[in-house]
């Protein structure tokens, strides 16, 4: 059965430009060619350009490019390297997400902040902590004050101070710096607990579509690696000598 890169494109509302693109960079397997020097693909192509767009929601674009790349050019193992590291990210993703809820239920609401900045003596003294304590924490990437141009001194601002206080909650608690460092980074994109508290529905919702999507990515990348090989495929295998291209 022979197919156009119109017939490919139209299933999936894509442009033929964008079908002869996936070719050259690797995307679709080497198209046969007429005669005339045209294009022809197989069912085969339309089946790697199903997995391909079935990858792209599991892995990103760029990722989804590499794994078809290395299917196509034989090195399957590369393929199944890429999709590992993909589900290592997603499980890195779930335990962050454990880690923020499990630190959100152990924190209390901070008493109201004071207005203006501090400097680190008066902070860790309100702490019952050592200026130590603030100084390792920097160093983690936990809390980064700005300097005082003029004294050099660190300054602590209202920001600042909310996480240093969620920071000592957690460490009172028994967390971890690198815990303590991704939990506060969620607050800090979230715009404080409380956001990031109605944020985690919607952070479970992105983790479970990616996981679904995963389920069906590999599924249609499952079909295409046993999906016959195309005509041009076959030559190649044959040792035989494929057309010369000259035309789209």
């Amino acid at each position: 059965m022979r197919l156009r890169p119109i017939d490919l494109a139209r299933e999936h509302g894509l442009s033929t430009q964008a079908v002869r693109n996936y070719e050259e960079a690797g995307i679709l397997p080497p198209a046969g060619r007429s005669p005339h020097a045209y294009r022809v693909y197989a069912p085969r192509h339309a089946v790697a350009l199903r997995a391909f767009l079935a990858l792209i929601p599991a892995h990103g674009h760029a990722a989804a490019g590499a794994i078809m790349r290395a299917v196509n050019g034989g090195t399957v193992e590369e393929a199944l390297r890429l999709i590992d590291e993909s589900h290592a990210q997603l499980a890195d993703d779930r335990r962050t997400l454990e880690a923020v809820e499990r630190a959100l239920r152990d924190l209390v609401p901070p008493r109201e902040l004071e207005p203006g900045v501090t400097f680190i003596g008066p902070l860790a003294h309100r702490l019952g902590i050592r200026p130590a304590t603030l100084r390792k924490w920097q160093r983690a990437g936990l809390i980064v004050p700005r300097r005082d141009p003029r004294t050099g001194y660190r300054v602590y601002t209202s920001a600042d101070v909310r996480d240093v206080l969620l920071a000592h909650q957690l460490r009172r608690g028994g967390y971890g710096l690198t815990q303590i460092a991704r939990v506060l980074d969620q607050v800090r994109t979230a715009g404080g607990p409380e956001p990031l508290r109605a944020t985690l529905r919607e952070w479970h919702d992105r983790l479970t579509a990616r996981g679904r999507a995963m389920l069906a990515g590999a599924a249609a990348l499952d079909a295409y690696l046993g999906s016959p090989p195309t005509p041009r495929q076959a030559e190649t295998a044959t040792g035989s000598k494929p057309l010369t291209t000259r035309r789209g």
